[in-house]
């Protein structure tokens, strides 16, 4: 029986609105080890379209999903323990993590999945790598992708200790520019009418993304980072009270990142505070200032020759007049004994 063709995928360059979670798709996919991104938000704003559409990008284009009801192993595979009982070699059955290698795994819904399942598709999100241990048999695969979860918040909340290992974080509303709104429904419905001519009005839009994209990660782990750019990250962690070394760790990296899409030869400050809050946002302490503190060039000053406090009065000399030593009283203790 042939296979149905696969629907066809709405083109990553249409994608309406919504900046801040375009901008952490392509972040995660120029360099997967930032740990994936949640995406939070009402139903209909886009983000299986986004998946969908940023899996065509990668190469190979694997958009792999995660269904609701998956167990551990249709996760991370298993080994055939029959073949090596019998002497064979060891077999390694894989599971999605591996399917996904170079691609995109999609979990929507991922706050209600269970937790070791979370915690398997993090694992793997961080380190590009999984290993599947069984009965003393270890076996390790590839498992390098954009990891991209989805949840809406008002069907419950993901622990603190998972979000805290995904590396972005986005928010999304609902659009609510009318131009912006209208543009999104007639793009929809133009693709929904005719997609083979949607998608060639968009063909060279879609390969000039594709080929920036190679580019960018590519040359990511090349760009350097200096003294500067290690102190506002610094700066701003601290800012936020973060727990830990991650949330600096993945600023740094998505930063990195940036700069190497938009092909700078060295990451800035600049490029850290653009992507701060994306790292931030499901990071910061309940107590912490929401505003990022501004960069040390940037900071107000009064008057420069002057570091003493606001309306303070400057010191004056003031004439001292002699006084005359006091008397011992009688039979005081200074008072000579008899």
């Amino acid at each position: 029986m042939t296979p149905s063709p696969l629907p066809p995928v709405f083109p990553f360059s249409a994608l309406a609105g919504q900046p801040a979670l375009r901008l952490a798709l392509l972040l995660v996919a120029i360099d997967p080890g930032i740990g994936g991104v949640l995406v939070e938000g009402p139903r209909g704003t886009a983000k299986s379209t986004a998946a969908r559409a940023l899996a065509e990008l990668l190469p190979g284009s694997a958009f792999v999903p995660l269904p609701l009801g998956a167990s551990l192993e249709h996760l991370v595979g298993t080994l055939d323990l029959d073949e090596a009982l019998a002497g064979h070699a060891v077999r390694f059955r894989p599971g999605l993590l591996a399917r996904a290698d170079g691609g995109v795994l999609y979990v929507d819904e991922v706050n209600l999945l269970p937790d070791l399942l979370v915690d398997a598709l993090l694992d793997a999100a961080a380190s590009g790598v999984h290993v599947v241990e069984r009965d003393g048999v270890s076996q390790a695969h590839a498992a390098r992708f954009a990891l991209i979860g989805t949840m809406n918040p008002e069907e419950g909340a993901l622990r603190p200790q998972l979000l805290d290992r995904f590396g972005l974080d986005v928010a999304l509303d609902n659009l609510t520019d009318p131009a912006v709104r209208e543009a999104a429904v007639r793009d929809r419905l133009a693709f929904d009418t005719d997609p083979a001519a949607f998608r060639t009005r968009h063909d060279a839009a879609l390969r000039e993304l594709a080929g920036r994209l190679a580019h960018a990660r590519q040359r990511a782990p090349t760009v350097d980072s200096g003294d500067a750019v290690f102190a506002r990250v610094t700066t701003l962690c601290l800012a936020a009270r973060v727990d830990g070394l991650r949330a600096d760790l993945v600023l740094l990296r998505a930063a990195r990142a940036l700069a190497a899409w938009e092909g700078a030869s060295a990451v800035t400050p600049a490029h850290v505070d653009q992507v701060a809050e994306l790292v931030l946002r499901h990071r910061r302490h309940p107590d912490a200032a929401a505003e990022v503190p501004p960069a040390s060039d940037e900071t107000p000053r009064e008057d420069t020759a002057d570091d003493s406090p606001w309306g303070e009065m400057p010191p004056e000399p003031v004439g001292l007049t002699a006084v005359k030593p006091l008397r011992p009283l009688p039979g005081g203790p200074t008072a000579k004994k008899a």
